[in-house]
């Protein structure tokens, strides 16, 4: 992994933040694959028997930005503290999870626990990498939560039924994705 200028990471953070923040206000996170380089791979654990992996700048947009992103309109991602590493060309980023619907004592709903990002910078504004990490026990509790309280919106409840509908792109089981998401 080749070193960069800690200037240049540090840009290429605030492009991203600045990205994700238009994603939020905009309720779509597409126009990020763009931050992607032509070869990226972007992937995540889903717990014991899955994971996601998405290959390529069009199925970072499409799949990974595009149908697992969907449904999540509304919510936000804040960046809580993020983590430059020069040397190998890395930055971590630590985020929360935050619905845009409240509970009855007005709190939003959040996905307990650490959630982050893991980037690898390609050059020239774009990662090459990119690996999610985050409580997915926390995640799915907080769904259910919210079908029981009834505020999922249309969007989620379109989410929660695809889901549920058979194999989705980009899911597989351990080890059998096309990337590796140590790789």
């Amino acid at each position: 992994m080749p070193a960069y200028p800690y200037e240049e990471l540090a840009e290429m953070v605030e492009r991203w933040l600045a990205a994700n923040r238009r994603a939020e206000a905009e309720n779509d996170w597409k126009p990020m694959a763009e931050l992607f380089t032509e070869d990226a791979t972007y992937g995540w654990n889903l717990g014991p028997g899955e994971e996601f992996m998405a290959v390529g700048r069009e199925e970072i947009r499409d799949v990974a930005l595009g149908l697992e992103m969907g449904g999540l309109d509304g919510w936000t991602y804040p960046y809580q503290k993020v983590l430059i590493d020069p040397e190998q060309g890395e930055v971590i980023g630590l985020w929360k999870q935050i619905a845009d619907a409240r509970r009855p004592d007005g709190s939003p709903y959040e996905v307990a626990g650490l959630g982050g990002s893991w980037f690898r910078y390609g050059g020239n504004w774009q990662w090459s990498w990119q690996r999610d990490f985050f409580d997915v026990g926390n995640a799915t509790a907080l769904f259910i939560e919210m079908i029981q309280s009834e505020v999922l919106s249309e969007g989620m409840k379109r989410r929660v039924e695809r889901a549920s509908s058979g194999p989705l792109p980009g899911h597989y089981r351990p080890g059998e994705s096309p990337v590796g998401l140590w790789e």
